[in-house]
């Protein structure tokens, strides 16, 4: 057996079963989705099943390794000893911000949004200062140069209804 302490390897075997119920949870979500062919012969519901069969093989991997002997060749973890609050609940606002102003700002506005406070939590988790009033419009101009493109490439190139600002289509 292996040095690894046997508490090490019960929490190891947690993160291992926890994949495998993240990805029993999205196999649930991907049964919700219609399954008809588009484009290319796969449907919408295509790559969830994906990620859901890989979720579940790395799950099954990490519960494997931790039940023998234990995830090998782990460096210690780096990082603060705690987590940092308020940076989680900067990203986690921008997420749920996000979700929440969607169908009301379009999918420019609402994902630079997202962006302009994800960036400011993990910059505040950094220690780094969020850079005043010249780093919001600098984070908003970077949000919005990789939510415009991203929108365009779903709407214009892909056919997907995305909700827009306007009626045009690109916006």
């Amino acid at each position: 057996m292996s040095d690894t302490p046997s508490s090490t390897r019960r929490h190891q075997s947690l993160i291992g079963l926890g994949t495998l119920a993240l990805s029993g949870l999205l196999a649930w979500g991907a049964t919700g989705i219609p399954g008809q062919a588009g484009y290319a012969g796969v449907g919408p519901n295509f790559l969830p099943w994906v990620v859901a069969a890989a979720l579940a093989l790395c799950g099954a991997w990490l519960l494997w390794e931790a039940r023998h002997g234990g995830w090998r060749d782990v460096e210690p973890p780096s990082g603060a000893p705690q987590g940092d609050w308020v940076a989680l609940a900067w990203v986690a606002g921008g997420i749920a911000a996000n979700a929440a102003l969607l169908t009301t700002l379009g999918f420019p506005l609402s994902c630079t949004l997202c962006f302009m406070l994800a960036v400011r939590g993990l910059r505040g988790a950094e220690g780094r200062p969020h850079g005043g009033g010249r780093g919001l419009v600098r984070d908003a101009a970077t949000g919005l140069l990789i939510a415009l493109p991203a929108y365009w490439l779903f709407t214009k190139g892909l056919g997907i209804n995305l909700p827009g600002l306007s009626g045009t289509g690109w916006l």
